[in-house]
């Protein structure tokens, strides 16, 4: 059984919801990403979204545009990112990892020998934003073939048919973009979410978690309600970014918020 689908069953028979972060991996330092990686897992995390760094992130909005361009100007590669994966996994075995990114890295790196280091690395899934899945056949097998799921996006416009293809497409959790905009969006309607939600699962009994827009415990509180994976990113991408000259304060104020958001979430369940 994969580490994802262990997790999301195990918290399903605690009646509990996932809570996922989300960081960019070599920000602020590819030196810090690990560190900050044990320090989410310790303080509450059940999976990890790890960004690889892109130069043209569009589904991303200026908070964590800026954290690409940060980890860039250390030239931050995919393949830097599959060795810090493979360094977490040395003293952590247990909490899943999803790298989160767009096709273009992925591609120039040769998607079967992806698919081959990827797994050896320790990765558990990929989400690729801009991946169709249309286009996606050869790819998800290749990553099936190693035992990476695949995660695919759906959005509050996309139509009953096309979800359909999309949870056919998938594995391991679905990952649905809770406002109409890129990450960081102020908005959110839980109740519109949760209609939302209960038309996805009426084609999947894949997990959902839900994530843009969710910024604070309280959101973080109401998503779990009705949600099987909270997933927070420019919240905590935003407190990296305050604290990028100060290591020991950024590992402690990181600690701290996805320890609240972990108390949060498990109060909404």
């Amino acid at each position: 059984m994969s580490r994802l689908k262990a997790c999301f069953e195990a918290l399903a028979s605690q009646q509990k919801t996932a809570l996922i972060p989300f960081v960019t991996a070599g920000d602020p330092h590819p030196d810090q990403t690990v560190d900050i990686m044990h320090v989410l897992a310790k303080n509450g995390a059940d999976v990890l979204e790890l960004g690889v760094p892109f130069s043209d992130p569009m589904a991303d909005g200026p908070v964590i545009q800026l954290a690409d361009e940060r980890a860039l100007l250390h030239n931050t590669s995919l393949t830097d990112v599959l060795a810090m994966v493979k360094q977490f996994r040395e003293t952590n075995q247990d909490t899943p990892v999803v790298l989160m990114g767009y096709l273009n890295p992925v591609e120039i790196y040769g998607y079967q020998r992806f698919a081959v280091d990827a797994s050896a690395a320790g990765v558990d899934a990929l989400l690729t934003v801009d991946l169709p899945p249309e286009a996606s056949t050869e790819f998800v097998a290749d990553l099936k073939d190693k035992g990476i799921d695949s995660v695919f996006l759906i959005a509050p416009t996309t139509t009953d048919e096309r979800i359909k293809k999309i949870v056919a497409a998938g594995s391991g959790y679905i990952y649905y973009v809770s406002v109409k905009g890129v990450t960081g969006s102020a908005s959110l309607d839980v109740g519109d979410v949760k209609g939302r939600l209960e038309t996805i699962r009426n084609s999947t009994d894949l997990p959902i978690a839900v994530g843009f827009g969710i910024k604070d415990s309280e959101t973080a509180k109401a998503i779990a309600k009705i949600a099987d994976g909270v997933v927070v990113g420019s919240a905590l991408v935003n407190i990296i970014a305050g604290n990028q000259q100060d290591k020991a304060a950024l590992l402690d104020k990181v600690g701290v918020f996805t320890r609240s958001l972990s108390d949060a979430v498990t109060e909404g369940c």
